[in-house]
Protein backbone atom coordinates (compact mmCIF):
# COMPACT_ATOMS: atom_id res chain seq x y z
CA UNK A 1 0.00 0.00 0.00
CA UNK A 2 3.16 2.44 0.50
CA UNK A 3 4.67 1.84 -2.59
CA UNK A 4 0.99 2.72 -4.44
CA UNK A 5 0.74 5.87 -2.36
CA UNK A 6 4.12 6.48 -3.41
CA UNK A 7 3.32 6.15 -7.08
CA UNK A 8 0.54 8.31 -6.51
CA UNK A 9 2.23 10.99 -4.53
CA UNK A 10 4.88 10.70 -7.68
CA UNK A 11 1.84 11.38 -10.26
CA UNK A 12 0.22 14.07 -9.02
CA UNK A 13 3.53 15.89 -8.35
CA UNK A 14 4.47 15.36 -11.78
CA UNK A 15 1.01 16.61 -12.85
CA UNK A 16 1.78 19.66 -10.50
CA UNK A 17 5.22 20.65 -11.32
CA UNK A 18 3.98 21.22 -15.40
CA UNK A 19 0.82 22.90 -14.09
CA UNK A 20 3.73 25.38 -12.34
CA UNK A 21 5.13 25.94 -15.66
CA UNK A 22 2.40 27.55 -16.49
CA UNK A 23 1.70 27.75 -20.19
CA UNK A 24 -0.23 25.66 -22.50
CA UNK A 25 3.03 24.76 -24.55
CA UNK A 26 4.76 22.94 -21.56
CA UNK A 27 1.14 20.95 -21.24
CA UNK A 28 1.02 20.23 -24.90
CA UNK A 29 3.86 17.59 -24.34
CA UNK A 30 1.79 15.90 -21.93
CA UNK A 31 -0.18 12.59 -22.33
CA UNK A 32 -2.27 11.96 -19.52
CA UNK A 33 -2.91 7.96 -18.53
CA UNK A 34 -5.17 8.15 -15.64
CA UNK A 35 -5.16 4.58 -13.68
CA UNK A 36 -8.05 3.27 -11.85
CA UNK A 37 -6.61 0.42 -9.50
CA UNK A 38 -7.61 -1.30 -6.35
CA UNK A 39 -4.59 -1.94 -3.79
CA UNK A 40 -6.80 -2.00 -0.79
CA UNK A 41 -10.21 -4.16 -0.28
CA UNK A 42 -10.72 -7.84 -1.21
CA UNK A 43 -9.05 -8.39 -4.70
CA UNK A 44 -6.10 -6.46 -3.76
CA UNK A 45 -3.54 -8.56 -3.92
CA UNK A 46 -4.44 -9.23 -7.41
CA UNK A 47 -4.69 -5.71 -8.10
CA UNK A 48 -1.83 -4.14 -6.58
CA UNK A 49 0.95 -6.48 -9.12
CA UNK A 50 -1.25 -5.54 -12.32
CA UNK A 51 -1.55 -1.66 -11.16
CA UNK A 52 2.47 -2.20 -10.45
CA UNK A 53 3.20 -3.85 -14.28
CA UNK A 54 0.90 -1.04 -15.65
CA UNK A 55 2.63 1.59 -14.03
CA UNK A 56 6.00 0.74 -14.50
CA UNK A 57 5.60 0.70 -18.33
CA UNK A 58 4.25 3.95 -18.81
CA UNK A 59 7.86 4.96 -16.23
CA UNK A 60 9.84 2.77 -18.89
CA UNK A 61 8.47 4.66 -22.01
CA UNK A 62 9.38 8.22 -20.18
CA UNK A 63 12.61 6.87 -19.60
CA UNK A 64 12.94 5.92 -22.91
CA UNK A 65 11.88 9.86 -24.10
CA UNK A 66 8.07 9.65 -24.17
CA UNK A 67 5.49 8.87 -26.70
CA UNK A 68 8.03 10.42 -30.06
CA UNK A 69 9.10 12.86 -27.33
CA UNK A 70 5.62 13.43 -25.71
CA UNK A 71 6.33 12.76 -22.04
CA UNK A 72 3.52 10.81 -20.07
CA UNK A 73 2.05 11.60 -17.49
CA UNK A 74 -0.34 9.42 -14.87
CA UNK A 75 -2.59 9.69 -11.77
CA UNK A 76 -4.18 6.66 -9.99
CA UNK A 77 -7.32 6.19 -8.25
CA UNK A 78 -8.95 3.85 -5.88
CA UNK A 79 -11.42 1.89 -6.79
CA UNK A 80 -11.50 -1.14 -4.32
CA UNK A 81 -13.05 -3.08 -7.54
CA UNK A 82 -16.10 -1.17 -6.69
CA UNK A 83 -18.75 0.33 -9.38
CA UNK A 84 -19.54 3.16 -8.01
CA UNK A 85 -15.70 3.98 -7.27
CA UNK A 86 -14.77 3.45 -10.78
CA UNK A 87 -17.94 5.65 -11.90
CA UNK A 88 -16.39 8.23 -9.35
CA UNK A 89 -12.59 8.17 -10.01
CA UNK A 90 -13.84 8.59 -13.88
CA UNK A 91 -15.43 11.68 -13.14
CA UNK A 92 -12.97 12.86 -10.81
CA UNK A 93 -9.41 11.97 -13.42
CA UNK A 94 -11.30 12.36 -17.10
CA UNK A 95 -10.61 16.47 -17.13
CA UNK A 96 -7.24 16.08 -15.41
CA UNK A 97 -3.80 17.35 -17.00
CA UNK A 98 -5.48 18.12 -20.45
CA UNK A 99 -8.09 15.48 -20.53
CA UNK A 100 -7.75 11.43 -20.32
CA UNK A 101 -6.25 9.96 -23.15
CA UNK A 102 -8.30 6.31 -22.35
CA UNK A 103 -9.50 4.57 -19.48
CA UNK A 104 -8.64 0.50 -18.49
CA UNK A 105 -11.51 0.39 -15.58
CA UNK A 106 -9.95 -3.29 -14.91
CA UNK A 107 -13.49 -4.51 -13.54
CA UNK A 108 -16.33 -5.73 -15.74
CA UNK A 109 -18.70 -4.22 -13.65
CA UNK A 110 -17.01 -0.81 -13.99
CA UNK A 111 -16.60 -1.46 -17.84
CA UNK A 112 -20.33 -2.19 -18.06
CA UNK A 113 -21.06 1.79 -16.46
CA UNK A 114 -18.90 3.40 -18.02
CA UNK A 115 -19.87 2.20 -21.54
CA UNK A 116 -22.86 4.16 -20.82
CA UNK A 117 -20.66 7.42 -20.39
CA UNK A 118 -17.78 7.30 -23.10
CA UNK A 119 -19.64 7.79 -26.37
CA UNK A 120 -20.29 11.77 -25.04
CA UNK A 121 -17.22 12.28 -23.58
CA UNK A 122 -15.39 10.45 -26.53
CA UNK A 123 -12.89 9.17 -24.19
CA UNK A 124 -11.98 5.13 -25.55
CA UNK A 125 -11.67 1.86 -23.04
CA UNK A 126 -9.46 -0.54 -23.15
CA UNK A 127 -10.82 -4.04 -21.22
CA UNK A 128 -7.82 -6.16 -22.19
CA UNK A 129 -9.09 -9.40 -21.87
CA UNK A 130 -12.15 -8.35 -19.75
CA UNK A 131 -15.31 -6.55 -20.25
CA UNK A 132 -18.00 -6.86 -22.36
CA UNK A 133 -17.65 -9.90 -24.64
CA UNK A 134 -19.72 -8.15 -27.00
CA UNK A 135 -18.00 -4.90 -27.58
CA UNK A 136 -16.04 -6.95 -29.62
CA UNK A 137 -18.22 -5.18 -32.31
CA UNK A 138 -16.81 -1.77 -33.12
CA UNK A 139 -19.86 -1.22 -35.12
CA UNK A 140 -21.71 -0.89 -32.68
CA UNK A 141 -19.32 0.00 -29.35
CA UNK A 142 -16.91 2.78 -31.15
CA UNK A 143 -15.18 3.34 -27.89
CA UNK A 144 -15.04 -0.45 -26.40
CA UNK A 145 -11.88 -2.19 -27.26
CA UNK A 146 -11.52 -5.74 -25.38
CA UNK A 147 -8.13 -6.04 -26.95
CA UNK A 148 -6.53 -9.59 -27.25
CA UNK A 149 -9.60 -11.68 -26.19
CA UNK A 150 -12.88 -11.48 -24.60
CA UNK A 151 -14.42 -14.33 -21.69
CA UNK A 152 -16.37 -15.73 -24.72
CA UNK A 153 -12.29 -16.36 -25.82
CA UNK A 154 -11.58 -17.61 -22.82
CA UNK A 155 -14.49 -20.10 -22.49
CA UNK A 156 -14.71 -21.61 -26.01
CA UNK A 157 -10.69 -21.75 -25.65
CA UNK A 158 -11.45 -24.08 -22.55
CA UNK A 159 -14.13 -26.62 -24.20
CA UNK A 160 -11.46 -26.76 -27.09
CA UNK A 161 -8.68 -28.46 -25.17
CA UNK A 162 -11.11 -30.70 -23.01
CA UNK A 163 -12.85 -31.43 -26.36
CA UNK A 164 -8.76 -32.75 -27.52
CA UNK A 165 -7.89 -34.15 -24.18
CA UNK A 166 -11.12 -36.26 -24.43
CA UNK A 167 -10.18 -37.41 -28.07
CA UNK A 168 -12.35 -34.72 -30.00
CA UNK A 169 -15.71 -32.53 -29.44
CA UNK A 170 -17.85 -35.66 -30.52
CA UNK A 171 -16.21 -36.77 -27.16
CA UNK A 172 -18.29 -34.09 -24.86
CA UNK A 173 -21.76 -35.40 -25.38
CA UNK A 174 -22.86 -36.37 -21.86
CA UNK A 175 -19.92 -34.63 -20.03
CA UNK A 176 -20.89 -32.79 -17.28
CA UNK A 177 -18.95 -29.42 -17.12
CA UNK A 178 -19.52 -26.89 -13.47
CA UNK A 179 -18.86 -23.44 -13.77
CA UNK A 180 -18.05 -21.88 -11.01
CA UNK A 181 -18.07 -18.35 -11.26
CA UNK A 182 -17.75 -15.05 -9.45
CA UNK A 183 -21.42 -13.28 -8.98
CA UNK A 184 -20.97 -10.17 -10.97
CA UNK A 185 -21.17 -9.32 -14.39
CA UNK A 186 -17.88 -10.62 -15.15
CA UNK A 187 -18.59 -14.16 -13.61
CA UNK A 188 -21.76 -14.44 -15.93
CA UNK A 189 -19.80 -13.20 -19.44
CA UNK A 190 -18.65 -16.42 -20.13
CA UNK A 191 -22.62 -18.24 -19.39
CA UNK A 192 -24.22 -17.66 -23.17
CA UNK A 193 -21.03 -19.42 -24.93
CA UNK A 194 -20.76 -22.04 -22.76
CA UNK A 195 -24.49 -22.38 -23.56
CA UNK A 196 -24.34 -22.31 -26.98
CA UNK A 197 -21.65 -24.94 -27.29
CA UNK A 198 -23.36 -27.35 -24.81
CA UNK A 199 -26.08 -27.58 -26.91
CA UNK A 200 -23.61 -28.26 -30.06
CA UNK A 201 -21.41 -30.33 -28.43
CA UNK A 202 -23.89 -32.14 -26.11
CA UNK A 203 -22.16 -31.33 -21.94
CA UNK A 204 -24.13 -31.04 -19.41
CA UNK A 205 -23.34 -27.03 -18.29
CA UNK A 206 -24.07 -27.18 -14.38
CA UNK A 207 -23.92 -23.43 -13.32
CA UNK A 208 -22.99 -22.37 -9.30
CA UNK A 209 -22.61 -18.64 -8.75
CA UNK A 210 -20.14 -17.72 -5.52
CA UNK A 211 -20.93 -14.25 -3.45
CA UNK A 212 -18.32 -11.58 -3.40
CA UNK A 213 -15.62 -11.95 -2.44
CA UNK A 214 -16.04 -15.99 -2.04
CA UNK A 215 -14.59 -17.02 1.06
CA UNK A 216 -17.35 -19.15 1.43
CA UNK A 217 -17.71 -21.95 -0.92
CA UNK A 218 -18.38 -24.91 1.05
CA UNK A 219 -22.30 -24.85 0.20
CA UNK A 220 -20.97 -25.15 -3.59
CA UNK A 221 -18.37 -27.29 -3.34
CA UNK A 222 -21.16 -30.01 -1.76
CA UNK A 223 -23.37 -29.55 -4.69
CA UNK A 224 -20.27 -30.37 -6.73
CA UNK A 225 -19.59 -33.28 -4.57
CA UNK A 226 -22.79 -34.56 -5.02
CA UNK A 227 -22.62 -33.61 -8.93
CA UNK A 228 -19.82 -35.17 -9.87
CA UNK A 229 -18.81 -33.33 -12.64
CA UNK A 230 -15.95 -34.37 -15.38
CA UNK A 231 -14.31 -30.95 -15.33
CA UNK A 232 -14.66 -27.78 -13.33
CA UNK A 233 -14.22 -24.44 -14.98
CA UNK A 234 -13.82 -21.71 -12.28
CA UNK A 235 -14.62 -17.58 -13.28
CA UNK A 236 -13.18 -16.70 -9.92
CA UNK A 237 -11.12 -13.45 -8.92
CA UNK A 238 -8.72 -12.75 -5.56
CA UNK A 239 -9.20 -14.97 -2.79
CA UNK A 240 -12.28 -16.75 -4.42
CA UNK A 241 -9.64 -18.31 -6.08
CA UNK A 242 -7.70 -19.87 -3.58
CA UNK A 243 -10.77 -20.49 -1.30
CA UNK A 244 -11.92 -22.68 -4.70
CA UNK A 245 -8.89 -24.89 -4.64
CA UNK A 246 -8.82 -25.01 -0.57
CA UNK A 247 -12.14 -26.78 -0.91
CA UNK A 248 -11.54 -29.01 -4.31
CA UNK A 249 -8.60 -30.09 -1.82
CA UNK A 250 -10.74 -30.68 0.66
CA UNK A 251 -13.20 -32.54 -0.95
CA UNK A 252 -11.05 -34.49 -2.98
CA UNK A 253 -11.75 -32.87 -6.27
CA UNK A 254 -8.82 -33.66 -9.08
CA UNK A 255 -7.08 -31.06 -9.19
CA UNK A 256 -6.18 -32.09 -12.77
CA UNK A 257 -9.97 -31.77 -13.92
CA UNK A 258 -10.00 -27.65 -12.54
CA UNK A 259 -9.64 -24.92 -15.40
CA UNK A 260 -9.53 -21.38 -14.43
CA UNK A 261 -10.16 -18.53 -16.82
CA UNK A 262 -7.09 -16.20 -17.30
CA UNK A 263 -7.80 -14.34 -14.07
CA UNK A 264 -7.90 -17.19 -11.68
CA UNK A 265 -4.11 -18.40 -13.09
CA UNK A 266 -1.83 -16.18 -11.20
CA UNK A 267 0.39 -16.43 -8.43
CA UNK A 268 -1.45 -15.22 -5.79
CA UNK A 269 -4.39 -17.51 -6.62
CA UNK A 270 -2.28 -20.53 -5.81
CA UNK A 271 0.56 -19.66 -3.72
CA UNK A 272 -1.32 -20.41 -0.17
CA UNK A 273 -2.51 -23.79 -1.72
CA UNK A 274 1.25 -24.40 -3.10
CA UNK A 275 1.80 -28.60 -3.68
CA UNK A 276 -1.90 -29.35 -3.21
CA UNK A 277 -2.77 -26.92 -6.16
CA UNK A 278 -0.42 -29.61 -8.08
CA UNK A 279 -2.12 -29.76 -11.65
CA UNK A 280 -4.54 -26.96 -11.25
CA UNK A 281 -4.50 -25.35 -15.20
CA UNK A 282 -5.84 -21.82 -16.82
CA UNK A 283 -6.09 -20.35 -19.45
CA UNK A 284 -2.66 -17.97 -20.31
CA UNK A 285 -4.07 -15.17 -22.35
CA UNK A 286 -1.51 -15.36 -24.73
CA UNK A 287 1.38 -14.78 -21.94
CA UNK A 288 2.23 -16.41 -18.61
CA UNK A 289 4.98 -15.35 -16.43
CA UNK A 290 7.45 -13.94 -18.32
CA UNK A 291 11.08 -12.95 -16.54
CA UNK A 292 13.00 -13.55 -19.17
CA UNK A 293 11.58 -11.19 -21.82
CA UNK A 294 13.26 -8.38 -23.09
CA UNK A 295 10.59 -5.80 -21.81
CA UNK A 296 11.10 -7.14 -18.26
CA UNK A 297 14.59 -6.92 -18.73
CA UNK A 298 14.69 -3.00 -19.76
CA UNK A 299 11.82 -2.79 -16.78
CA UNK A 300 14.84 -3.85 -14.28
CA UNK A 301 17.30 -1.95 -16.08
CA UNK A 302 15.40 1.42 -16.79
CA UNK A 303 12.68 1.48 -13.88
CA UNK A 304 13.57 -0.74 -10.79
CA UNK A 305 17.51 -0.52 -11.74
CA UNK A 306 17.18 3.47 -10.83
CA UNK A 307 15.02 2.86 -7.86
CA UNK A 308 11.75 4.20 -9.51
CA UNK A 309 9.85 0.84 -9.45
CA UNK A 310 6.70 0.86 -8.51
CA UNK A 311 6.39 -2.37 -6.12
CA UNK A 312 8.69 -5.44 -5.37
CA UNK A 313 11.24 -6.26 -8.01
CA UNK A 314 10.90 -9.80 -7.14
CA UNK A 315 6.94 -9.71 -9.09
CA UNK A 316 8.10 -8.07 -12.36
CA UNK A 317 7.23 -10.75 -14.70
CA UNK A 318 4.45 -12.80 -13.09
CA UNK A 319 1.69 -13.38 -14.19
CA UNK A 320 -0.54 -10.29 -13.50
CA UNK A 321 2.22 -7.99 -13.25
CA UNK A 322 3.02 -8.88 -16.78
CA UNK A 323 -0.82 -8.34 -17.76
CA UNK A 324 -0.90 -4.51 -16.56
CA UNK A 325 2.58 -4.14 -18.33
CA UNK A 326 0.59 -5.68 -21.44
CA UNK A 327 -2.38 -3.36 -20.95
CA UNK A 328 0.17 -0.24 -20.63
CA UNK A 329 1.62 -0.96 -24.11
CA UNK A 330 -1.54 -1.68 -25.52
CA UNK A 331 -2.38 1.80 -24.75
CA UNK A 332 0.43 3.58 -25.78
CA UNK A 333 0.96 2.11 -28.73
CA UNK A 334 -3.16 3.16 -29.87
CA UNK A 335 -1.38 6.45 -29.32
CA UNK A 336 1.60 6.23 -31.15
CA UNK A 337 -0.61 4.85 -34.12
CA UNK A 338 -2.57 7.74 -33.82
CA UNK A 339 0.40 10.27 -33.80
CA UNK A 340 1.16 8.79 -37.18
CA UNK A 341 -2.25 9.68 -38.45
CA UNK A 342 -2.54 12.83 -36.70
CA UNK A 343 1.01 14.44 -36.13
CA UNK A 344 4.10 12.68 -34.54
CA UNK A 345 5.35 14.19 -31.33
CA UNK A 346 2.37 15.85 -30.64
CA UNK A 347 -0.39 15.34 -27.93
CA UNK A 348 -3.62 13.36 -29.27
CA UNK A 349 -6.62 13.58 -27.69
CA UNK A 350 -9.28 11.08 -26.63
CA UNK A 351 -10.84 10.73 -29.90
CA UNK A 352 -7.50 10.45 -32.12
CA UNK A 353 -6.74 7.70 -29.34
CA UNK A 354 -9.49 6.15 -30.32
CA UNK A 355 -8.84 5.76 -34.13
CA UNK A 356 -5.01 4.51 -33.35
CA UNK A 357 -6.92 1.47 -31.27
CA UNK A 358 -9.47 0.96 -34.13
CA UNK A 359 -5.89 0.93 -36.64
CA UNK A 360 -3.35 -1.18 -34.44
CA UNK A 361 -1.22 -2.90 -36.60
CA UNK A 362 1.04 -4.62 -33.97
CA UNK A 363 2.83 -7.34 -36.09
CA UNK A 364 5.81 -9.30 -34.68
CA UNK A 365 8.48 -7.21 -35.85
CA UNK A 366 7.12 -4.43 -33.62
CA UNK A 367 6.56 -6.71 -30.86
CA UNK A 368 10.11 -7.75 -31.22
CA UNK A 369 11.21 -4.22 -31.19
CA UNK A 370 9.13 -3.06 -27.84
CA UNK A 371 10.33 -6.20 -25.83
CA UNK A 372 7.44 -8.26 -26.31
CA UNK A 373 8.92 -11.34 -28.52
CA UNK A 374 8.09 -14.62 -27.33
CA UNK A 375 5.39 -12.87 -24.73
CA UNK A 376 2.62 -12.32 -27.36
CA UNK A 377 1.10 -12.44 -30.98
CA UNK A 378 0.42 -9.54 -33.14
CA UNK A 379 -2.63 -7.78 -32.44
CA UNK A 380 -4.37 -6.22 -35.70
CA UNK A 381 -7.89 -4.00 -35.07
CA UNK A 382 -9.98 -2.88 -37.51
CA UNK A 383 -13.35 -0.63 -37.66
CA UNK A 384 -15.51 -3.95 -36.95
CA UNK A 385 -12.82 -5.54 -35.05
CA UNK A 386 -11.95 -4.46 -31.14
CA UNK A 387 -10.67 -7.39 -30.24
CA UNK A 388 -7.95 -8.01 -32.84
CA UNK A 389 -6.35 -11.38 -31.45
CA UNK A 390 -8.00 -14.35 -30.13
CA UNK A 391 -5.21 -16.78 -28.92
CA UNK A 392 -4.27 -18.70 -25.98
CA UNK A 393 -2.54 -21.38 -24.38
CA UNK A 394 -3.37 -23.57 -21.32
CA UNK A 395 -0.78 -22.97 -18.17
CA UNK A 396 -0.60 -25.29 -15.57
CA UNK A 397 0.43 -25.46 -11.58
CA UNK A 398 3.54 -27.75 -10.97
CA UNK A 399 3.03 -27.14 -7.14
CA UNK A 400 5.89 -24.58 -7.40
CA UNK A 401 5.41 -22.31 -10.50
CA UNK A 402 3.09 -22.13 -13.82
CA UNK A 403 4.56 -24.23 -16.56
CA UNK A 404 2.83 -22.35 -20.10
CA UNK A 405 2.25 -25.48 -22.69
CA UNK A 406 3.50 -24.82 -26.30
CA UNK A 407 -0.09 -25.15 -27.89
CA UNK A 408 -1.86 -22.48 -28.84
CA UNK A 409 -5.36 -22.54 -29.54
CA UNK A 410 -7.63 -20.04 -31.66
CA UNK A 411 -11.22 -19.13 -30.21
CA UNK A 412 -13.66 -20.41 -33.04
CA UNK A 413 -14.76 -17.49 -34.61
CA UNK A 414 -17.90 -19.71 -36.84
CA UNK A 415 -19.43 -19.50 -32.52
CA UNK A 416 -18.35 -16.50 -31.33
CA UNK A 417 -18.92 -13.77 -33.78
CA UNK A 418 -23.05 -14.67 -34.59
CA UNK A 419 -23.16 -14.49 -30.24
CA UNK A 420 -21.57 -11.03 -30.19
CA UNK A 421 -23.44 -9.53 -33.47
CA UNK A 422 -26.85 -10.93 -31.91
CA UNK A 423 -26.11 -9.27 -28.27
CA UNK A 424 -24.39 -6.38 -29.87
CA UNK A 425 -27.42 -5.49 -31.81
CA UNK A 426 -29.69 -6.15 -29.24
CA UNK A 427 -27.53 -3.35 -27.20
CA UNK A 428 -27.70 -1.12 -30.08
CA UNK A 429 -31.79 -1.51 -29.89
CA UNK A 430 -32.14 -1.07 -26.50
CA UNK A 431 -30.09 1.97 -26.57
CA UNK A 432 -31.69 3.36 -30.20
CA UNK A 433 -28.18 3.01 -31.12
CA UNK A 434 -27.32 3.55 -34.92
CA UNK A 435 -24.44 0.83 -36.09
CA UNK A 436 -21.78 2.72 -37.69
CA UNK A 437 -21.21 3.66 -41.41
CA UNK A 438 -18.28 3.22 -43.91
CA UNK A 439 -18.06 6.66 -43.98
CA UNK A 440 -17.60 6.73 -39.96
CA UNK A 441 -15.28 4.22 -40.26
CA UNK A 442 -13.30 6.50 -41.58
CA UNK A 443 -12.97 9.61 -39.20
Amino acid sequence: MKLGSIALTAAVLAGGLAGAVGDASAQAKEQFFPALVYRTGAYAPNGVPFANGYVDYLKLVNAKGGINGVKIVFEECETGYATDKGVECYERLKGKHGGATLFQPLSTGITFALTEKVPADKIPLITAGYGRADSADGLIFKWNFPLLGTYWTAADILVQHIAKREGGTAKLKGKKITLIYHDSPYGKEPIALLQEEAKLYGYELQLLPVTHPGVEQKSTWLQIRQHRPDYVFLWGWGVMNSAALKEAVATGYPRDKMYGVWWSGAEPDVKDVGAAAKGYHAVALQHGPEPDSKVVKDVLALVHGKGEGTGPKEEVGQVLYMRGLISSMLGVEGVKRAQERFGKGKVMTGEQVRWGLENLALDQKKLDALGFGGVMRPVSTSCADHVGAGWGRIETWDGAKWAVANDWYEADQSVIKPLVKASAEKYAADKKLQPRTPADCQS
